[in-house]
């Protein structure tokens, strides 16, 4: 089977997709963990992004290495390209997780991964002006109103699932950086048609993660308490960032944007679900459960059309 009947194979997407959604869910409660083996304070934007470099640059290298390993020409590119390439890496990584993490820590796992889920919505209407085999229709609009309106409840009078308040520089930004991740998919789908996936993938992280890693050090961030158990969760954020960005990228190179943006849908399902595996947060709240609920309703409606 070649490259391309395997990304478009129906059991392929649904299993790969899945993968690439588990992993992104389990960075909620692995992001709030590692605040807390690094020493990371609530107001240190400068470590949390040195903390975000690190594991992008980390992740970077290892699609790189792999790629090396199965003699593909890393350097083959125009200047035109790897232009591109770079403008993917800070628009998709830096400036995307620049919003990610510092939201992230101004709220929980379970609302954090919630409010992520609107990034389906975003993608679906972005695909309907640019792509005119995937536009909108009743049942996507309704699914799009419906979801959001899930992310609507959650913050329902101001409270979320452990009493605090809306904050613009948690949910607010987690929003953002939402909204940045969807146009920088469309952008990656571009760019992916003319080269190699996995390449672009590599070298959008690394250049992604050293802008980070920079910018952290700009701001005096730094890293403390290296443990054997700290390491590891940095390495395997590094390797679910490398697996899943990669393995998305490919998706989205042979698929229809909106055929795979639909699968986001459990990316809040899954983070909301170890996050309380993991940090023990609450997911039996009425608000979270109604909130859940609206947004994998509000994404089968969309899927429903697709089948």
């Amino acid at each position: 089977m070649d490259k391309k009947r395997f990304y478009t194979n129906r059991r392929n997407i649904i299993l790969l997709a899945t993968l690439c959604c588990i992993l992104w869910g389990s960075a909620y409660p692995s992001i709030k963990i590692g605040y807390s083996l690094f020493n990371v304070g609530a107001n240190d934007v400068g470590s949390k992004l040195t903390f975000a470099g690190y594991r992008f640059t980390m992740a970077g290298a290892f699609v790189l290495l792999l790629s090396i390993i199965m003699k593909k020409n890393i350097f083959n590119f125009t200047k035109k390209q790897f232009g591109q390439v770079a403008s993917l890496g800070f628009l998709q990584t830096a400036l995307q997780y620049i919003f990610f993490y510092i939201g992230m820590s101004y709220t929980t796992g379970v609302r954090g991964a919630i409010i992520n889920g609107t990034g389906t919505f975003i993608s679906i209407l972005l695909a309907h002006f640019i792509y005119k085999n995937d536009r909108l229709n009743v049942n996507k609009v309704v699914g799009c109103i419906v979801g959001f309106a899930g992310v609507i409840i959650v913050n329902l009078n101001g409270q979320s699932s452990n009493g605090a308040s809306f904050s613009f520089k948690g949910e607010g930004f987690i929003l953002i950086s939402t909204f940045i991740f969807a146009i920088s998919a469309i952008y990656g789908k571009k760019i992916t048609q003319k080269s190699d996936p996995s390449i672009v993938t590599g070298y959008q992280l690394l250049i992604g993660g050293v802008i980070l890693t920079a910018l952290g050090f700009i701001l005096g961030g730094r890293l403390q308490g290296f443990t054997l158990k700290s390491t590891s969760l940095l390495i395997y954020m590094a390797l679910l960032s490398s697996v899943a960005f990669a393995l998305w990228t490919e998706l989205l190179t042979y698929n229809k944007v909106g055929l795979i943006s639909v699968f986001n849908f459990l990316i809040p399902v899954f983070g909301t679900l170890l996050s309380a595996v993991f940090l023990g947060e609450n997911i039996f709240d009425i608000r979270i459960l109604i909130a859940l609920i609206l947004v994998c309703y509000g994404i089968f409606l969309v899927y429903k059309v697709k089948r």
